[in-house]
């Protein structure tokens, strides 16, 4: 074995040890007492965490559950949001408005739009080494072939270096092998049939891969006044129950016209 392979296998060596110890890094707990029991206390700073969601209803779902995350693992520091272009014009623009209907401070937020996925992926790159920030989101859309084994790895590295953490939101793509540190299926979920808990955000959110622990999936709700996920509630309070004397009367809708 000559001079360059031992350095090599010793740098691999290294990089393999940075990579899987995270006994020195905090976690944040996500609220959800299952979820955060599976994650050993709650979810992993300073590291690479991965997103999935099918296209169409599950993307603002998954979007919801990003930007939670990203609150709970920034704490009060910045979040720098790198989204690629395409997404705006399939599934919408990230809104404001909607966070802020989430209990979130959108003033935290710092959007960046890049033209591709490779842009947005040199972006994130970039600013994962800042260490003013609290998180940094990649969100990109489809199979992007710059997003490999190495260009996780290298945000791995940096993630740990800087303690910065960073959410990977993959739409309509395909789990490929990374070294996040864990990956998600999110999915919209039915809020219950209660008046009181309407326009709740449900989840179906599925941990599919844990590295130094169990996987698992629940039902979350996320609550707007303590900005945190829950376990699904249910609910006492009975529904109006139909007459027994007559056939139940169609519901009564509010007609609103433009004056």
């Amino acid at each position: 074995m000559n001079a360059r392979t031992r350095t090599l296998a010793a740098l691999r060596r290294t990089i393999d040890r940075f990579e899987g110890d995270v006994g020195g890094l905090s976690r944040v707990t996500l609220g959800h007492a299952g979820a955060d029991a599976m994650l050993q206390g709650g979810l992993v700073r300073g590291a690479l965490h991965e997103v999935f969601a099918e296209a169409g209803r599950h993307t603002a779902a998954a979007t919801g559950f990003v930007a939670g995350l990203a609150y709970r693992v920034a704490r009060s520091r910045p979040i720098l949001w790198v989204r690629q272009d395409f997404l705006d014009i399939e599934s919408g623009v990230l809104s404001m408005h909607g966070l802020s209907e989430l209990g979130l401070d959108p003033r935290r937020i710092v959007c960046v739009h890049a033209a591709d996925g490779e842009t947005a992926l040199r972006v994130a790159a970039d600013a994962v080494a800042c260490d003013a920030l609290g998180c940094v989101v990649l969100d990109v859309w489809g199979e992007v072939r710059a997003l490999d084994l190495v260009a996780s790895r290298k945000l791995t590295l940096a993630a740990r270096s800087s303690g910065v953490t960073v959410l990977m939101s993959r739409i309509a793509a395909t789990p490929s092998p990374s070294t996040a540190e864990t990956r998600w299926i999110v999915r919209a979920a039915h809020s219950p049939p209660n008046f009181e808990a309407w326009g709740m955000p449900m989840l179906a959110v599925e941990l599919v891969r844990n590295r130094h622990g169990q996987t698992g999936q629940w039902i979350m709700e996320w609550n707007c006044d303590a900005c945190l996920f829950r376990e699904w509630q249910t609910y006492s309070q009975p529904l109006v129950s139909a007459p027994a004397d007559r056939p139940p009367e169609a519901p009564a809708f509010i007609q609103w016209r433009a004056g």
